[in-house]
């Protein structure tokens, strides 16, 4: 598929939106960082390969070479130097293997940080910054490297058609922009994954989660951290009540384990609010865990209705997986190496995509459409800065 082949993309990638998101300079700096910064392979400079990964992120559906073709057009905006010749599929491969992973893990290190503003609607809850944490998974190319690597998820009939990676994700949710994230085989469970990234939550921050991240390990490890948590808890959880508080909330301990609850050694302080949703009685309990114990300052219905609030990285997978990847298009890369790489590319890309819909924005960035958005870059001429025009709706279908 061309960009001008009468499909859903549009005619031309804007490099504009790439450049003033992650400039040149910054580029380059994380090339010399990682040894990169003199990889050439004829055509190819490194400067041109790290854009090149990002921009594969925003056409999943168009071919290595034609996005490369796009690219070439708004190099000389950038300042990046090019023969305007587009290399052969086998030289893309090869200088992309030779950028390796290293520099576009340097770059979202240096790049990934909450993106909303104090007067982002919905970001905060008081002082505090919301972001949330969970997990999916993503096909890959069913290669002998891949599928030894990333292994296949189980099926009612053998095995399922692609290898699958694991990605455990930290968002902020009034931006969705992504802060964190950690990736691994389908074997590997998101807990594993959690505990990787979980050093990224900071003092000033109130994280949410679901019960199946509500392990003591993983608690203790968010709460030293200096962040605050609500996070649903486990039905089978021992929290007896040590003090009822007036509002209906109590104060319990988490323990580690039955013999540190029998000695009472080794626990950790947490108010515990339980309640049902009243149009659905018949369902189960929900009790929520928090690190927030002043209850005077956060009442049990502000923390039970702002839980929810998690479900934003559910949406935000979904731009991730549907509107950038295509709902039914894997990751391209055929080895594992190269997947990491790729994920590297999605995750800037989709950076970039919510950092533009913060900035034109007026007032809350949910009210913009992510997918109108991704068509406005797609579609600008590369040698302009992009333009951006609210759309009505939220996620539109492509």
């Amino acid at each position: 598929m061309t960009m001008s082949s009468g499909g859903k993309l549009t005619e031309h990638l804007s490099v504009g939106i790439l450049g003033a998101e992650y400039p040149l300079a910054e580029i380059r700096a994380v090339l010399a960082a990682s040894d990169k910064h003199r990889e050439r392979v004829r055509l190819l400079p490194a400067e041109v390969m790290a854009y090149y990964v990002i921009a594969l992120g925003l056409l999943m559906s168009v071919s290595t070479g034609e996005v490369l073709r796009v690219l070439h057009e708004g190099l000389g905006w950038l300042g990046v130097r090019e023969s305007g010749k587009v290399a052969s599929k086998a030289a893309i491969a090869q200088a992309r293997t030779k950028l390796g992973v290293e520099p576009m893990r340097l770059l979202w290190a240096r790049a990934a940080k909450p993106l909303a503003q104090a007067q982002t609607p919905g970001a905060y809850h008081g002082q505090l910054r919301l972001v949330a944490i969970d997990g999916t998974t993503m096909d890959v190319p069913d290669t002998a490297e891949n599928r030894a690597h990333f292994g296949k998820p189980g099926a009612s009939r053998g095995e399922s058609a692609f290898p699958q990676l694991r990605l455990v994700g930290l968002m902020e949710t009034g931006s969705h922009g992504f802060f964190a994230f950690e990736q691994g085989p389908y074997g590997t469970g998101e807990q594993t994954l959690a505990a990787k990234l979980l050093s990224a939550l900071k003092p000033g921050m109130l994280c949410l989660a679901d019960r199946k991240f509500m392990t003591f390990p993983l608690w203790r490890q968010a709460v030293a951290t200096g962040a605050d948590l609500l996070w649903r808890g486990r039905d089978n959880l021992v929290l007896p009540i040590e003090e009822l508080l007036a509002d209906g909330s109590y104060l319990s301990t988490l323990y580690p384990s039955t013999k540190a609850r029998r000695h009472r050694t080794g626990g950790i302080r947490v108010r515990v609010i339980e309640y049902t949703l009243p149009d659905h009685p018949d369902r189960p309990t929900f009790r929520l865990l928090t690190t927030l114990l002043d209850a005077p300052l956060h009442p049990p219905e502000t923390l039970a209705a702002l839980y929810p609030e998690r479900w934003e990285i559910e949406g935000a997978f979904d731009e991730l997986k549907t509107h950038l990847r295509g709902g039914r298009i894997v990751l391209r890369s055929k080895t594992p190496h190269l997947v990491e790489q790729e994920l590297y590319g999605l995750m800037l890309a989709h950076r970039a995509v919510r950092s533009l819909m913060l900035r034109a924005a007026p007032g809350d960035p949910d009210k913009l459409s992510f997918t109108h958005t991704v068509r406005v870059v797609r579609r600008k001429p590369a040698s302009h800065r992009p333009a951006f025009s609210p759309c009505r709706t939220r996620f539109m279908a492509t």
